[in-house]
């Protein structure tokens, strides 16, 4: 396949490219600064771009089978920029006529799953209070995913790790899994790339965890 990813540089946008890669896809990574971007071969392309232009972005997608986005925000500071970001994928994304799109978001943002323990509930609760900045950026993010035109899959881990890859993990479809506490930034860029030709996580919320 042909892939462009947004948030390269990131901890997951960085398992993409190098998971997409050693698969055999053609990678386009679209990064802010290109030094940080460690990955290397011949079926990649680093693109450096104003994200926030969506005029900027159309010719990284054009002819692409799918978007991959790692992009949100590092800290509570960064508040504001998946929605405003995402903004911009989709709209060059529409020019280009590009449909199929996988984020990042948040288990939070899903529903709280059957049988969830009392002690889950109250992090969970302490979670969404303390991040609730990062947690409204996402919620608007995904209510802009269900107002456009692409086939859109949001992906919502718990508290993510820099563990291996393990391959081995729970994914709910329009749910989230229960008791599900962590899971590694590689795992979710696993979870990510198997999703791209799965018709039922398209326009659906995937819940992943181990």
């Amino acid at each position: 396949m042909k892939l462009t990813v947004f948030g390269a540089t990131g901890g997951i946008g960085r398992e993409i490219v190098g998971q997409a890669l050693a698969s055999g896809h053609d990678v386009t990574a679209m990064v802010r600064d290109p030094a940080r971007l460690t990955a290397s071969g011949e079926r990649l392309t680093v693109l450096r771009a104003d994200l926030s232009d969506p005029e900027s972005l159309r010719g990284a997608l054009k002819g692409r089978d799918a978007v991959l986005s790692g992009l949100g925000a590092r800290t509570r500071a960064d508040a504001g920029v998946a929605a405003r970001l995402t903004r911009s994928v989709l709209t060059a994304m529409e020019a280009e006529k590009v449909r199929r799109l996988l984020v990042v978001s948040a288990a939070p943002l899903g529903p709280v799953p059957d049988g969830q323990g009392v002690l889950d509930k109250a992090v969970l609760a302490i979670i969404n209070n303390v991040l609730k900045d990062v947690y409204d950026d996402l919620r608007v993010m995904e209510s802009d995913l269900a107002a456009s035109a692409a086939d859109w899959t949001a992906v919502r881990p718990p508290k993510l790790t820099n563990k291996q890859r393990t391959g081995r993990y729970r994914t709910v479809v329009g749910g989230t899994p229960s008791r599900g506490r962590s899971l590694a930034r590689a795992d979710v860029a696993h979870a990510m790339l198997a999703m791209i030709d799965d018709p039922a996580t398209v326009k659906q919320g995937v819940g992943v965890a181990y």
